[in-house]
């Protein structure tokens, strides 16, 4: 089977496989600063932010690996990211307090450019694009 037919890393794909992975990285390099060193100013804000990188991370690997279950894997963390960033986004909106710190996910990404808002749509819509045929085998 050709590798470049069946993957999802190819044109769009690649690119939003290297935004998932800037993001992923961001939100790691964040994460475990604030943990180490300020994480009794806001715990909740900042494990949510180490979540988040989880999310970024997992979803990054799924989506540049091909077969059912990283496809499945891919929908699982992307849908997750959706319902933590409209979560988030909505709770930090109604009461900015609940949270002393911002997060990833904190007024809809607002502090990465909405990039957290937007791009699990996009990811939502190019999955439903690249399917796995019916001949790829689960991995």
């Amino acid at each position: 089977m050709d590798t470049q037919k069946s993957t999802r890393a190819v044109g769009v794909g690649r690119v939003l496989i290297a935004v998932y992975a800037v993001l992923a990285l961001a939100a790691t390099g964040r994460s475990v600063f604030q943990i180490l060193e300020q994480f009794s100013e806001a715990p909740l804000a900042y494990t949510l932010s180490a979540l988040a990188a989880v999310v970024y991370i997992v979803a990054t690997v799924s989506l540049i690996k091909r077969g059912r279950a990283s496809y499945a894997v891919a929908w699982a963390t992307i849908s997750f990211e959706l319902a933590g960033v409209l979560i988030v986004g909505l709770l930090t909106t109604l009461d900015p307090q609940l949270f002393p710190d911002d997060t990833v996910w904190s007024f809809f990404g607002r502090g990465y450019g909405f990039i957290p808002l937007i791009l699990p749509v996009l990811g939502m819509v190019w999955l439903a694009r690249t399917r796995p045929r019916s001949d790829d085998i689960a991995r």
